[in-house]
């Protein structure tokens, strides 16, 4: 199987408060030659990707003319079933930018949404209104588009579990086919982690939080969104296929600054900055940072690690098949006390067990879980 090919537009109007991910306030000549690089990479592409994901940052916060460039080569590398999807904001959309993503092949949408609450925008920090959310979500559906996520962002200091539930009813209605619920984390190296080390925010207590995370599984349900992953919710048929490959710990190949690479046990990151990304290619120098050849076993943890925070949780002969090693037996510490601690349990065809998969309490302690098979 092809790998995945991720995209990353490191640029932004305005650096979020909470966002402890590399980019950069949006400037039209770094863009312009950072898209130039990416194009000149693209045509030198052996691959037809089994996905494509153009992330960022916002990359919808590029200029018409640089869309467009961007989009000419990554059309190339199309056929019959891709999932090829765009991140976008709603403050940096509009029917023109949205019709030429359509019309050079994306079909799937994933818009930042955030919240529908604009008290809670107003305090993330995001440029757009709960009402430009909505309008952009409208502008997409009238543009041809039907695959379309949002994101939600839960458990922001202050906030309530009967407001996010109120978000949550109405994001389930939304026409959408795909929710993700994150919960709020106060990253290092970002203002809201400063304002926390000052005390001007104080986090919501964990059963809280965790009352929310139970609340978005049980009302996006009833909106007919399957739970698919720790924090992701879909309509049947409209899981992310490139997110999905991130899970089974297949390969992907990352183009732009910071972007990761995965290809043949060798995780590879590049240099995070647009400016030197450019430079180095220019110059031709590496664009690579740093790389790490990982063993059979790391891999195969690491395997078990991802895989299991998935609705269907690890199957043994598909393990087996992927990483060349017996589940149980690499894992059977873990499973032990993992199962007894009422985190996960098997499944089974009869009375033989087949694979493990997460209980619902499970979920709520997926990092454990997921540190635990590490």
């Amino acid at each position: 199987m092809q790998p995945s090919l991720y995209i990353h537009i490191p640029f932004c109007k305005r650096k979020c408060v909470y966002c402890n991910f590399y980019s950069d306030i949006y400037k039209e000549g770094l863009a312009s030659s950072y898209i130039d690089v990416l194009c000149r990479q693209g045509a030198l592409l052996d691959i037809m990707p089994s996905s494509i994901y153009v992330g960022g940052g916002t990359p919808t916060v590029l200029d018409f003319p640089l869309l467009e460039k961007l989009l000419k080569p990554l059309e190339k590398l199309l056929r019959e079933g891709v999932e090829f999807t765009f991140e976008a904001n709603p403050e940096s959309v509009n029917r023109e930018k949205l019709k030429l993503l359509f019309d050079h092949g994306v079909n799937r949408l994933s818009i930042g949404v955030q919240s529908l609450d604009d008290r809670k925008l107003k305090k993330l920090g995001r440029l757009h209104s709960a009402g430009k959310a909505l309008e952009s979500i409208d502008i997409a559906r009238k543009t041809g588009f039907e695959n379309i996520g949002i994101d939600l962002i839960f458990g922001v200091w202050g906030e309530r579990l009967s407001f996010w539930e109120d978000e949550l009813k109405s994001a389930a209605v939304l026409p959408v086919k795909h929710v993700s619920c994150y919960e709020l984390t106060y990253e290092k190296d970002t203002p809201l982690f400063g304002a926390l080390k000052e005390k001007s925010v104080a986090p919501l207590e964990d059963d809280v939080t965790a009352a929310m995370y139970e609340s978005a599984i049980d009302i996006l349900s009833l909106g007919g969104f399957k739970q698919y992953e720790v924090s992701n919710f879909a309509i049947a048929g409209f899981e992310s296929r490139h997110n999905l490959n991130y899970w089974d710990n297949a390969e992907y190949v990352g183009l732009g600054a910071s972007a990761v690479s995965y290809i043949n046990g060798v995780r590879s990151k590049n240099v995070s900055s647009a400016e030197e990304y450019v430079n180095r290619f220019e110059a031709g120098r590496a664009l690579v940072e740093s790389n790490e050849k990982l063993s059979p076993l790391r891999r195969a943890k690491e395997t078990a690690a991802l895989k299991i925070r998935t609705r269907a949780g690890i199957d043994f002969k598909w393990f087996k098949e992927h990483t060349g090693y017996d589940f149980c037996a690499l894992e059977k510490k873990s499973l032990a006390r993992l199962i007894e601690e009422d985190l996960i349990k098997y499944k089974k065809e009869g009375n033989t067990p087949t694979g493990i998969r997460l209980k619902r309490r499970g979920f709520l302690f997926c990092d454990t879980v997921s540190s635990a098979l590490l």
